[in-house]
C-alpha cells in the first residue's frame, strides 16, 4: 500500500472484494498522520464514477426491488440482504468521504476512517448471518441509490455531511427500531442482536455528520439550520417523513429546531 493517505484511501476505495476492502480499510488507520496527509495533499482527486464492488448484486431501479415480508425465512434473508447492501455501499461511502475532500483537519480523516472500519465490521456481521440463513451476498438485486447521492454529492463537503449522514444514513435511525420489533415478534433474535450492534454505532456515525456539517457552516460562514433546510428543500421536499427517531436523532446531533422543521414536513 502506498504510503501516501489519500492513495492508500483510494486503493481501498476501487477493491471489489468484500473481504479485501474489509482488510485495506483496517490498514488506513496506521497511515493516519499529519505528515502522511500533508505528503500527499496534491494526489489529484479522481473522478471514481463507479466503486468498487462485486458483480454480484444485480442492481436494478429501487422500484424493481422485491418487498420483504418478514412472515417468512426468504422475506427475512432478502431484507438482511438489502441492510447488508446499505453497509457495503456505507463502507464506500465513508472511504470517498475520506478520499474527496482534503484540506480537513486531520480529525475528519480518522473519524471518516473509524466509520469505514465499522461500516467493515457490519457488512462481516450480516454476511454472516445471511449465510446462516441459506444465503448469500449477491443472492438478491438492489439499488445504487446511496452511491448516486454520494456522486451528487462530490462537490462539496457541507453539501455531502448534510444529505449523506445527515439525511440517508440518519433514516437508518428511524426505521431500524421497528424492523426490530417486528424480527422479534417472529423469533429472528440473531438478527435482532446483529441490528441492535448497528443501530448503537450508526448514532455515532451521523453525530460525525453533523459535526463536520457544522465546521463546514462555520468555516464558509453559513447558518446551519437554515443552510441544512434549504440543502433539504432543493433535494427532498415534501419526501421525509416520520416517524423519527428523536431520541437517537437528538444524541447524533439534531437540534430541536431541526426536527422541529422535520416534524412539520420542512
Amino acid at each position: 500500500m502506498n504510503s501516501g493517505f489519500f492513495e492508500a484511501v483510494k486503493q481501498c476505495l476501487v477493491l471489489a472484494d468484500p473481504g479485501a476492502k474489509r482488510e485495506c480499510v483496517a490498514h488506513l488507520d496506521s497511515l493516519l498522520s499529519e505528515e502522511s496527509i500533508a505528503s500527499s495533499e496534491d494526489l489529484p482527486v479522481e473522478k471514481i464514477a463507479t466503486p468498487g464492488r462485486p458483480g454480484r448484486p444485480e442492481l436494478v431501479d429501487p422500484s424493481q426491488v422485491p418487498r420483504r415480508r418478514l412472515g417468512g425465512a426468504a422475506g427475512r434473508a432478502a431484507l438482511v440482504h438489502a441492510i447488508a447492501h446499505i453497509e457495503f455501499n456505507a463502507i464506500n461511502l465513508a472511504l470517498d468521504a475520506a478520499y474527496r475532500f482534503r484540506g480537513m483537519p486531520l480529525q475528519y480523516y480518522r473519524d471518516w476512517v473509524s466509520v469505514a472500519v465499522d461500516e467493515a465490521r457490519h457488512f462481516k456481521l450480516l454476511e454472516a448471518r445471511l449465510q446462516e440463513m441459506g444465503s448469500e451476498y449477491g443472492d438478491y438485486p438492489a439499488h445504487n441509490g446511496l452511491w448516486e447521492m454520494a456522486v451528487k454529492t462530490s462537490h462539496s463537503c457541507l453539501v455531502r455531511m448534510a444529505l449523506v449522514p445527515r439525511v440517508l444514513e440518519a433514516r437508518g435511525l428511524d426505521v431500524t427500531p421497528g424492523m426490530i420489533e417486528r424480527l422479534s415478534t417472529v423469533g429472528d433474535d440473531q438478527t435482532v442482536a446483529v441490528l441492535e450492534v448497528i443501530l448503537a454505532e450508526e448514532v455515532r456515525h451521523v453525530a460525525i455528520g453533523t459535526h463536520w456539517f457544522r465546521y463546514c457552516c462555520e468555516q464558509q460562514g453559513k447558518k446551519p439550520l437554515e443552510t441544512f433546510l434549504g440543502l433539504l428543500s432543493q433535494n427532498y421536499s415534501g419526501t421525509l417523513r416520520g416517524p423519527f427517531n428523536l431520541e437517537a436523532r437528538y444524541q447524533a446531533g439534531f437540534t430541536r429546531d431541526e426536527m422541529a422543521a422535520l416534524t412539520a414536513g420542512l
